[in-house]
């Protein structure tokens, strides 16, 4: 068995990191466009003002990736571009271009599988308390309807929310993203309901209103462990410490946010750790949080807790994000998730933050990328040999964008962007990549 005829070989991108155009034609400010405005918080003092300019060059792009062969593109939708405020009144211009957009990917024989929500939270709800604000899971909602109503004649894919593991942890509990807090477990708690009443509203919505018969999921970030070896202690022991978490590490976790969304009820652990904390388990709720699902997406690029459990991460090699290459990963973390939650996979971010530039010859040799990805398409392929529902696979990223609070050094893209002249350069990782999805994954 190997790769299904109608995998979907893609990559993707986030709208904040590539878009650019933060006060054009009525878009609205979020906390991205406030807080990188205050010295210290992001590499360089930089930010996603121009970013790759994808907003006024989203043709020349939409080309580069047909060139590639992609057979899906995962965009994100700029919330305040197409409701400026967060609620109320809906931007023409912003819904314009989004449609033109998907018009171009569906042209180029691309299907668009659009996310709601990656990160960029409206400035005007942030300051009416954000995802403490119990009316924030009712934002999220009427964002979605119009999300739904202008797009859904003719995007099928959607995913409600991409990496709360990240955006809560990062932004809100250790304060390294925007809107760079500090929150106690008792607000970290609170968020975490609203942001998963937020999905499950959102996934009510989408199959009550669209066009096209939906294909839903959400795109958490899914790495398990790696078992130390094949014997069936240690899988065992590598299947626990997946899901397992504890005070430090809990809004991080798989089951944190996995269990709820899928299974319908909050993990044990957590009643555990916090007791009195947690919401009293409200049936309703619980359900509407726990609509069906068609796929489980997963953000994947190295190993849980690998030097505690698996794989050694002393000398391991690491990408120029000090990130482990830890390919095995992949597989384990398709058989963990699949076993523990009985949806299909879909691999919604995969890549290497790498050192790229233009050389002599005018082109951009990446062959530690083209390494990487071979070893973690052959995990993927063992995968699907072995049977287990992987539906597509997304490259992070289609382009060198701005990577968060690291600013512009870390290099993911299958394409290369000269940020200063905003010329694009098709890395020798995207011929490589080319081949691969001419081929099926038959050859890796």
């Amino acid at each position: 068995m190997s790769f299904q005829k109608d995998f979907l070989w893609g990559a993707a991108a986030a709208s904040y990191q590539v878009e650019g155009a933060y006060q054009e034609d009525g878009k609205g400010l979020n906390i991205w466009d406030v807080y990188t405005r205050e010295p210290g918080h992001v590499a360089f003092n930089e930010n996603g003002d121009v970013a790759c300019d994808h907003y006024h060059r989203f043709k020349e792009d939409v080309a580069l990736m047909k060139q590639i062969g992609l057979k899906a593109y995962r965009l994100s939708i700029s919330w305040t571009r197409v409701i400026p405020n967060g609620t109320g009144e809906v931007n023409p211009a912003g819904i314009a271009f989004y449609n033109a957009l998907i018009d171009e990917l569906l042209a180029a024989g691309i299907e668009p599988l659009v996310t709601i929500f990656h990160w960029d939270y409206p400035y005007a709800l942030h300051c009416r308390g954000g995802w403490l604000n119990p009316a924030s899971s009712d934002w999220f909602e009427a964002y979605t309807r119009v999300l739904v109503d202008s797009f859904s004649d003719r995007v099928r894919y959607w995913m409600t929310i991409n990496e709360p593991q990240v955006f809560i942890t990062d932004g809100y509990k250790n304060g390294n993203f925007a809107p760079f807090m500090k929150h106690p477990d008792g607000d970290l708690i609170r968020m975490t309901h609203n942001v998963l009443l937020a999905h499950g509203k959102a996934v009510r919505t989408i199959r009550a209103h669209a066009k096209r018969t939906p294909i839903v999921g959400f795109a958490p970030t899914g790495p398990c462990v790696v078992p130390a070896s094949n014997a069936p202690e240690d899988i065992e022991r590598a299947r626990a410490a997946s899901f397992d978490f504890n005070r430090n590490n809990y809004t991080s976790s798989n089951a944190w946010w996995g269990d709820p969304i899928v299974l319908g009820h909050y993990s044990p652990r957590a009643y555990e750790l916090f007791g009195d904390l947690m919401p009293k388990e409200n049936p309703e709720e619980m359900a509407l949080i726990s609509q069906k699902l068609d796929f489980y997406g997963a953000n994947i690029y190295w190993s849980m807790q690998g030097g505690e459990l698996g794989t050694t991460l002393t000398g391991c090699p690491k990408s120029n994000l000090a990130w482990p290459l830890t390919p095995d990963v992949m597989y384990w973390s398709i058989r963990f998730l699949h076993e523990r939650y009985q949806l299909p996979l879909m691999i919604t971010e995969n890549g290497m933050a790498g050192h790229d530039w233009v050389a002599l010859d005018g082109k951009v040799h990446d062959p530690d990328r083209i390494d990487y990805l071979t070893r973690y398409l052959r995990s993927c392929k063992r995968a699907v040999e072995e049977g287990l529902p992987l539906i597509g696979y997304m490259h992070w990223s289609i382009m060198d964008n701005f990577e968060w609070a690291r600013g512009y050094d870390q290099r993911f893209g299958l394409i290369h962007v000269d940020y200063g002249t905003q010329k694009r350069t098709l890395k020798d990782s995207a011929y490589w990549y080319a081949s691969v999805i001419a081929e099926n994954g038959e050859n890796l």
